[in-house]
Formats: C-alpha cells, structure tokens, sequence
C-alpha cells in the first residue's frame, strides 16, 4: 500500500494503517529532527509530537504533496515550536559559548564523529529558521524546491536562509575545510559535502 492510501485507510478507520506510515518514516523523521534540534531528548520529544499531530490530524492532508513531505512539514514545525519556546528566555552570549564548549565532544579515534559532533553545535548557534533550511538542504539532501515545500515558504526564502546560515558557519567552522575525512559526515548516505 502507498503512504496514501495508508493516510485514507486510517482516516476510514483502520486500526493499524497510522503505526505503518510511523513504522515507514520514524527513523527519516527522527533525523531531521535531531539534526534540527541537536538533543536527543527534544528529538524524541518533538517526533513524538509530530506523530500525535499528524494521527489527529491527517483528515486535514489534501494530497497536494507527499505524505512524506507533508510529515517532514510537520516534523520540522515541531522542531521550530520547541526552538520557540526555548528561546523565550533571553540567552546570554557566554551561555552560548558555554553551551557550544559542552556540547564539543572530546576527541575520539574515529574523527567522524568528533567532526559530526562540532558540526550540530555550530548547527545549535544558529536562528532556528536558518537551521531548518540548511538540515533539510545539506545534511538531508532535499532539494531546494522540496524544502521550501517542507518549510512552506519559497523557494528562494529556502536559499536565502541557506546562505545566511552557511555564511555564519563559515567562520565558525573554518579549521575543518580542508579535512580530507569530511565526505562521510555531512549526509546519512555519506556520500555529498556542504
């Protein structure tokens, strides 16, 4: 069964048809997640979030997409809600450098990881809608079109905010540009750089 005709058959009813499209997408959901969010913990919690949404929600998918895009949409809205209410509270720019330190692993014997890891807490500096752009466009691989769709903003606000925050990381992460090891860290498939 297609992810639509899942959605139509739990609108219709089906007990089981939701826990599929959960089963088919949680482990894609929950990258973006982390990837946006930077703690497994908010993670999870913003997935979980999503999901809940979306059960209650899905008489409201109008088809106009993907049932995987109109999930990414919500996932990512989910993740933007949690960076919100975090950001409340105004932080202090030694709590970011703090933050930033804490967050920096100390150097393992893979360097992939160590790479990865300074990669989210740069990622955590920035402005959440920077964020979102740059995960779903150079870490996930969407096209810029797919994200804007994602996002549900344009095309060209998607480029924007990815070279807004490109330009941010540049500098920040600037002593890792010219590792030869960086072409298996920056996708799930390992295979593209940023």
């Amino acid at each position: 069964m297609s992810d639509a005709d899942l959605l139509t058959s739990h609108i219709d009813g089906d007990p089981h048809a939701f826990s599929e499209i959960v089963r088919r997408h949680r482990d894609r959901m929950w990258a973006v997640a982390l990837r946006t969010l930077g703690d497994p913990d908010e993670a999870a919690d913003a997935v979980q979030d999503a999901f809940v949404s979306a059960y209650r929600k899905a008489e409201s998918f109008r088809g106009d997409a993907a049932v995987t895009t109109w999930l990414h949409r919500i996932v990512v809205n989910a993740c933007l809600d949690r960076m919100r209410r975090k950001s409340i509270r105004p932080v202090a720019d030694d709590e970011l450098v703090e933050a930033a330190e804490r967050d920096t692993p100390i150097p393992d014997q893979t360097g992939d990881r160590d790479v990865s890891m300074e990669v989210s807490a740069a990622l955590k500096l920035l402005p959440a809608d920077q964020r979102a752009a740059l995960v779903l466009v150079d870490m996930m691989g969407y096209s810029v079109e797919d994200a804007a769709q994602v996002l549900g903003v344009p095309a060209g606000t998607v480029k924007s905010r990815c070279a807004r925050g490109r330009a941010k990381l540049a500098p920040i992460l600037s002593h890792l540009r010219n590792r030869s090891d960086l072409s298996r860290v920056s996708s799930p498939e390992g295979s593209r750089t940023s």
